[in-house]
């Protein structure tokens, strides 16, 4: 059976490398969308597209996915995993780290739901997958405005799904814990970066991969379309909160 074209979002790094690696190494046909050409490319997968887009942009957005299905065919998955994490205080973060984390983490998301799923309505199968955070239903200290984009994730996948399962399309919210990846470079205060990092080290080794998050999403996709596992929150087994 001919694998159908799946789109990741954020592929340059972490979960998005992970899981264009995963899913090529099955014959899946790629489009990989991030600002670093670079890294994708560097990646060499075969069947693979690559596209320097801001999601935050509509137009670029859904040229890269138009591009995509002429090639490959329409997207049956779109991972929706491009994020930013800026943490900082509410009483004092610049409010432009604010705009800048809900208009990449909400609306690049909305974006993506938007410019495939009506064609899934249409042919009344596909599957989108959300990646937000345990930051998405939990608070953490210095994670204000990171937790209200997060917790923004949950309740519009949580919606889409209520508007997409009778057309047999599937929304699946994905929660990763801790795992090692470029996120928390994003941060700018130097002493949240420190402290997050004091937090690993009193959880112990911090041993889950993007690796292990990538086979997990993978897995959930490739169950029958008429298995749905709505969301699900996956954490290194040492992190207890």
């Amino acid at each position: 059976m001919d694998k159908k074209l799946v789109v990741i979002t954020g592929a340059s790094s972490g979960f998005g490398e992970a899981l264009a690696k995963e899913f090529s190494k099955d014959g899946y046909p790629l489009l990989l969308l991030a600002r670093r050409i670079e890294r994708m490319e560097k990646l060499k997968l075969p069947n693979t597209l690559c596209k320097k887009v801001d999601i935050t942009c509509r137009k670029e957005f859904e040229s890269a996915v138009r591009e995509a299905e002429a090639i490959y065919g329409k997207a049956d998955l779109i991972i929706n995993n491009a994020g930013i994490m800026l943490l900082g205080d509410i009483a004092t973060q610049n409010p432009q780290e604010w705009e800048q984390m809900l208009d990449v983490n909400i609306m690049g998301v909305m974006h993506g739901m938007q410019i495939v799923m009506n064609d899934m309505k249409e042919r009344k199968s596909g599957t989108i997958i959300n990646v937000s955070s345990m930051a998405g239903v939990m608070p953490f200290g210095n994670h204000a405005a990171y937790c209200a984009s997060k917790y923004g994730v949950r309740g519009l996948t949580q919606t889409a799904r209520l508007e997409l399962s009778p057309y047999n399309v599937r929304v699946i919210l994905a929660e990763p814990g801790a795992v090692s990846t470029e996120l928390l470079g994003h941060t700018t205060d130097p002493n949240i970066i420190n402290e997050y990092n004091i937090w690993k080290e009193n959880i112990g080794a911090v041993s889950i991969t993007a690796n292990d998050i990538a086979k997990t999403i993978k897995f959930v996709y490739e169950l029958p379309q008429s298995v749905l596992i709505r969301e699900f929150i996956i954490s290194d087994t040492k992190q207890d909160s």
